[in-house]
């Protein structure tokens, strides 16, 4: 049976409580002292932190005694204007309008205007074996696009996979929307960890460009022109020193090999962290790789509905989405710590 808690900001104190607790799970609400709402969801494997009024961030994830989250240098979520304000998320929402890094003819800020959004109309929803958070953010500009974007996170009894859900509707009466969406995962780096996927390894490509914000040395200028030169897709993770700014692959036309892919990192003791799309929803996937003393993360997999080059280039590449006037796109991911 069904049953819904609709929540509203004042249930957000310093001190946490209890809105819920059941043989299954348990769910909390809190703030942390930059005023930033949480609300703290657990199973018998472990918890999810998500910011129910804040882009619907999945701040932190943790299952059977491991952290999913990178290594970041904040310690706590911070309100900002954008996701670079407050970068230490295990998830995000990449887009609306425009996502990614933005070109050299892009003008809108890093990963667009949704990821920090004020949400509205907060929810808790129980079904049986699976909870279910979630709310709603309507954008709306004068002169400009209007859409309703619904993000919700799906944990369920027993496990360590969680979905990750987005809905996107053109409010406009008549004209088209862009929509570029990209479901960003900032997974722990661990060392010597292997990775692996249900396509080909051929079928990831090394980025080419090197966007504005990244600062390149000479050592990590001959190492890409040597991954260049040889064609080495990386598999493990066991030489983090050559990771600083980062490295970038690029999946694309991903249904051509399946509907349903799925993406893996195999860690030292056996565990393994997992990533599962539908490759209609998400046809391309990037893999992005970072080691330094401050920031370490290895998003084995990124879902997209593009490449994260900005709006121009997915103009030019064929795979920016325009929504017609009341259309609505949904997205569906499934990712965490594999059940054992």
């Amino acid at each position: 049976m069904e049953n819904t808690i609709f929540l509203t900001p004042n249930l957000f104190k310093t001190e946490s409580f209890k809105i819920f607790e059941s043989n299954a799970f348990s769910v909390e609400t809190g703030q942390y002292p930059s005023g930033v709402a949480v609300l703290k969801v657990s199973n018998s494997r472990g918890y999810l932190k998500i910011l129910p009024y804040m882009g619907m961030i999945i701040w932190d994830a943790f299952f059977d005694g491991e952290t999913l989250k990178m290594k970041d240098m904040f310690s706590q979520p911070l309100p900002g204007e954008g996701i670079a304000d407050t970068y230490g998320c295990f998830q995000f929402s990449s887009g609306l309008l425009a996502n990614g890094t933005p070109g050299p003819e892009d003008d809108y800020q890093l990963h667009g205007e949704f990821p920090t959004s004020s949400m509205t109309d907060a929810y808790l929803t129980i079904d049986g074996d699976s909870l279910t958070i979630g709310s709603q953010y309507e954008y709306v500009k004068g002169f400009g696009h209007h859409y309703l974007a619904q993000p919700s996170v799906v944990m369920h009894k027993n496990s360590g996979l969680f979905d990750i859900k987005m809905a996107v509707t053109n409010l406009s009466k008549y004209q088209e929307m862009p929509l570029q969406y990209m479901c960003h995962m900032n997974y722990a780096y661990q060392d010597q960890a292997k990775l692996s996927q249900s396509v080909p390894d051929e079928a990831f490509k090394l980025r080419q460009s090197i966007p504005g914000h990244v600062h390149p040395t000479s050592e990590w200028l001959a190492y890409n022109q040597q991954l260049k030169d040889s064609g080495e897709i990386i598999t493990q993770l066991n030489d983090p020193d050559k990771y600083d700014p980062e490295i970038v692959y690029f999946t694309d036309n991903l249904t051509q090999y399946a509907k349903e892919v799925t993406f893996k990192m195999t860690l030292k003791n056996g565990k393994q962290f997992m990533t599962k799309i539908n490759t209609t929803e998400f046809p391309i996937v990037t893999r992005w790789i970072l080691h330094n003393p401050d920031q370490q993360v290895a998003a084995f997999a990124l879902p997209g509905t593009s490449r994260p080059e900005g709006f121009h280039a997915a103009q030019k590449a064929g795979t920016l989405i325009m929504l017609k006037p009341q259309e609505k796109r949904q997205f569906s991911v499934t990712t965490g710590l594999v059940n054992e």
